[in-house]
Order: structure tokens, then sequence, then C-alpha cells
């Protein structure tokens, strides 16, 4: 046979391996065994070879549960010879591997696939195009696709990838529950299009990465209309490194106060939230009795000894669920110390871990939090 298709030359050597002649395969798993299937970089195999090792790596003993491109060759040549391998993964990492539209479009083929069992996939750091995230969602509205969670950071997506993206969220058929978008500059135009897709019934997304996306305070308003949406599934969202400021986390807080809000985890870090800002996301949690929040990061702000007053009488709220709370490098000191070993020790607080670093507590500041964590009310496990 010469240069047979890579679904044919696997089909011969199951035949072959049925003949008990597994010469070529026996040469790749030398190969693999030796540790050469890990410097595979620039190595000229055959397409027989490049079967093989497809073959040898289908009926590993070790299984398919997490494939990585970077482990044999990063490269979008290379992932067009192992693509039966990626399908028959549970998770496949293809993250910084040079992969563009033509690479993008024949993995959405490969995947769309009613054998394929892919359920993670990383595709960060690759340059996939318009027209490469509209094969992927395109991909995602297909009923046969399984993905489950998928990593879009530093994909230089823009406001078009958006329209697309919110399609398939809309999709009854994507099964999409994790979706990464960080690094990428969306804007507000971009974040306006995602949260009418957040919004439709259809969609199942739980869990969203929108860190460093070039947002400010006009995001807040459309994804407050997402989170305030009974249909609105979103548990874990993540804005960190955005220009929200307090205006911005105000806007974020009227979704936040509404009984329909459903979010667990929120990540505000680096957003440039002073004490007004703390004031108002206390205020809102606090009117929501019905509130699920459980973990709040708010590293490398600014809420001051005021804003501490507020998220600290906030714990101390029966209502207030927040177990981890983190205001690393956020210029605290002593003061801030006092407020919150008054919540360490409010019978209420469910606080389990609190990360208190890179602040200028000084020895003074640590004995007032000692203080409340002798109290027997105090619930604190992890304190960095």
């Amino acid at each position: 046979i010469k240069n047979p298709s890579s679904e044919k030359s696997i089909n011969l050597f199951h035949c072959l391996n049925e003949l008990k002649d597994n010469s070529l395969v026996q040469e790749v798993q030398t190969y693999m065994r030796n540790g050469y299937i890990h410097s595979l970089c620039g190595a000229r195999l055959s397409s027989a070879q490049w079967s093989a090792v497809v073959f040898v790596l289908l009926n590993s003993e070790e299984g398919l549960d997490e494939f990585d491109l970077k482990n044999y060759d990063p490269s979008e040549e290379s992932l067009m010879r192992l693509l039966p391998v990626v399908t028959a993964s549970r998770k496949a990492v293809l993250s910084g591997c040079n992969i563009r539209e033509e690479g993008f479009a024949a993995l959405a083929s490969a995947l769309s696939s009613n054998s394929s069992h892919l359920r993670e996939l990383n595709l960060s750091y690759n340059k996939p195009g318009d027209s490469g995230v509209k094969q992927l969602s395109a991909l995602l509205e297909d009923p046969h696709c399984k993905l489950e969670i998928l990593e879009l950071g530093y994909c230089n997506l823009t406001e078009k990838s958006c329209v697309v993206l919110a399609s398939a969220l809309s999709s009854n058929s994507s099964s999409l529950i994790e979706l990464n978008l960080s690094d990428n500059k969306l804007q507000d135009s971009g974040v306006k299009l995602l949260s009418a897709g957040l919004k439709n019934p259809h969609c199942k997304v739980e869990i969203l990465g929108l860190g460093y996306c070039k947002l400010t305070e006009k995001s807040c308003a459309f994804l407050a209309s997402a989170l305030s949406s009974n249909s609105s599934s979103l548990r874990q969202l993540d804005l960190s490194d955005n220009k929200l400021q307090d205006s911005g986390l105000m806007l974020l807080s009227a979704g936040l106060e509404n009984p329909h809000c459903k979010l667990w985890t929120l990540g505000l870090s680096g957003c440039s939230i002073t004490e007004e800002g703390c004031a108002a996301l206390a205020s809102a949690l606090r009117s929501n009795p019905s509130s699920h929040l459980r973990e709040l990061n708010l590293n490398s702000n600014k809420p001051g000894d005021s804003g501490m007053k507020q998220l600290s009488a906030l714990m101390e709220d029966a209502h207030c669920k927040l177990e981890k709370l983190e205001l690393r490098d956020c210029n605290l000191m002593e003061k801030s110390c006092a407020a919150l070993a008054s919540s360490l020790s409010s019978n209420s607080s469910n606080l389990r871990e609190l990360n208190l670093s890179d602040n200028k507590l000084e020895d003074s500041g640590v004995k007032r939090l000692s203080a409340g964590l002798k109290n027997p009310h105090c619930k604190l496990e992890t304190l960095g």
C-alpha cells in the first residue's frame, strides 16, 4: 500500500497484529521505551511509522486519560498525525503548539465524530483566527460533540469570536460547562455578546474565565444581567486584571444581590477596587439571604480600613456563606486586623481560608488576629 491514510494504516496494524506480525509496532515500542517518543520534534517519521505510533498509543496499557502533545512534538503537523489519539482521550492538552486555522478545522472535524471520547480540551496559546473559532463553535453545537471543558486563553481572540461562541453557548446540543477566554482582547462589546448566550436557557456553562480581557465597568452591567437571569447556570466567574473599578463592582453587585444569582466563586484580583466598591459588594451580599457565594478573590486591590470593616461585618452576618477570602497585596495594616479578628470570633462566620500575604500587618496586627484564632467560634483552617 503506497502512502495509506492514517485510518487504513491503523487497520493494517490491527490485521498484522492478528497475524502476529508486529515487527514495526515492536520497533516503535522500543523507541518509546527508550524515551525517544518524548523528543519527536523534527523527527522524520514515515506515514507508516506515525501510524505505528498511533497504534501503540491507542493500545497502551497506560490508558488514554490525558494526552499532552508537548510530550511528543508540539506542532500542527504532529497534531494532524495524532488526531486518532486525541479523539480517543478524555483530556487533550494542546496549548502552545502553534496550531492555526487549518489545525483547528481538522481537530473540529475529528471531534465531530460519534466515536470521540474527548471531554476536556486545552487550546490556550495558539492562533485559531476567526475561522478556527468558527469551526470550534460549530463543533460545540454538534450533538456528537461531548466537550465539557474548553480552554482558549491567550489565543488572540476578539469580539468577532464572541459572536460564534455566544451562538454555541445558546445551543441545546452543547455540553460545555467550563470556558476559559482569559488573556484575549474581547472588550466590553465581546462580553455583551457572551452575556446574551449565558442568559439563554439552553446554556450549561457554569465556569467562565474572563481575566485580562480589556474589560471596563460596561461589562459588569452585561454580566449582572446574566447573573440575574433565572436561566443562567453560572457558578464561577473570574474577572481578574480588568479595570472594572468601583463603578463596575457597583453594577455587578446588582446581579449579586438578585435571588436568581447562583455564583459560588468570584475572582476580582487586580480590578482597581477601593473601599467604595467593597462597601457595595458587602451590601449586595448582605441584602441577598439566598446568596451562594463561597469564594471571593480581592487580591491586589485597595479596600482600605473602611472596606475591610464592611467585609468583616458581612462575614458576621448569619446569611453570609463565605468560606474563602483572598486579600493578598491589599495594602492592609494593623487596623484591618481588628475588624477581621472580630469576624473570626463570630459564631456566624463560615470562613475556612484567609490569605493576607504581602500586607503590612506587622506583629501588632498578627497579635490581634491571634486573639480571633483562639476564639472557640473561629472555624478558620488555612491562614496565609
